[in-house]
C-alpha cells in the first residue's frame, strides 16, 4: 500500500508535522529523506530494507559513496543530499557552541566533536582554540592518519593556535575502534602538547577522546 493511501496520523511527514521529529522512528525518518520508495515498496518499506542492509541508521550514515550507492533506491544524488544535511547539521552545533563558553557548555562541546569525528574511519587529532573567556573561535582538524606522541607536532599546534590569537584550547581526537579510553601514548602527547603551550601562555583546558558514547575527558579523569 503507498504511504498516500494510510491514515493521515501515521504518515511519516504528517506525523512530524503533528508530534514533532524525535516521534518518528529510524525508518519514518529516513523514509522522508527518501521520498519515494521502489515499486512495489513504500519509501517506509525501502527505509526498513535500507536499515537492514546497513545494519542501523548510523552504519548507512556513515557509509561512504561506493557503499551507500550499491543498494536499490540510493545513488549519488542521495549521498550528496545526505551529506548535505549532515554538514548543516554540524554547522548548526558549531554555531551553537560559539554563542557561550566552552566551559559552561560541556555538552554542546562533547555533542560537536562526537558530530565531527566519531564517525571517521581513521584516526584525527584536532583542536577547539578559545578566547580568553573560553568563547570558541575555530576548530581545526590537524593530523590525520595513525596518531601516537611523535606524530602530533607540538609547534604546528602552536602555530595554529598563534594564528588564532588563542588564549586556550581543548584538544579532541578520535579512536576508531569505538574504545574511548586513554593509551599511554594519549597521556605523554597532552603532557607535551600542554608543556609547549604553557610557555607561551595558553592553556589547554581538556583533551577529549571520542569513540563510541559519551567522550572521555581527561580534565573529569583527573589527568591534565
Amino acid at each position: 500500500m503507498a504511504i498516500t493511501d494510510w491514515p493521515l496520523a501515521e504518515r511519516p511527514r504528517e506525523k512530524l508535522l503533528a508530534q514533532g521529529a524525535a516521534a518518528l522512528s529510524d525508518a519514518e525518518l529516513l523514509a522522508i529523506f527518501l521520498r519515494t520508495g521502489l515499486p512495489g515498496r513504500s519509501a517506509v518499506d525501502l527505509a526498513r530494507d535500507l536499515l537492514n542492509g546497513f545494519g542501523s541508521l548510523r552504519g548507512l550514515l556513515q557509509a561512504d559513496l561506493r557503499e551507500f550507492s550499491g543498494h536499490a533506491g540510493l545513488g549519488p544524488a542521495k549521498y550528496a543530499q545526505l551529506q548535505a544535511v549532515l554538514e548543516m547539521g554540524r554547522r548548526h552545533l558549531f554555531e551553537d557552541l560559539k554563542r557561550g563558553s566552552a566551559l559552561t557548555s560541556p555538552g554542546a562541546v562533547r555533542q560537536f566533536l562526537k558530530s565531527r569525528l566519531m564517525a571517521l574511519p581513521h584516526e584525527v587529532f584536532a583542536c577547539l582554540f578559545l578566547d580568553n573567556q573560553h568563547r570558541v573561535i575555530a576548530f581545526e582538524e590537524l593530523f590525520r592518519g595513525t596518531l601516537d606522541s611523535a606524530s602530533v607536532y607540538p609547534r604546528e599546534v602552536i602555530k595554529r593556535a598563534l594564528a588564532h590569537n588563542a588564549a586556550a584550547l581543548i584538544l579532541t581526537h578520535n579512536h576508531p575502534s569505538g574504545v574511548a579510553e586513554p593509551s599511554q601514548s594519549d597521556l605523554q602527547l597532552t603532557r607535551r602538547l600542554k608543556e609547549s603551550l604553557g610557555l607561551l601562555d595558553i592553556r589547554v583546558l581538556d583533551h577529549l577522546i571520542v569513540g563510541d558514547g559519551d567522550p572521555v575527558s581527561f580534565a573529569e579523569r583527573g589527568l591534565l
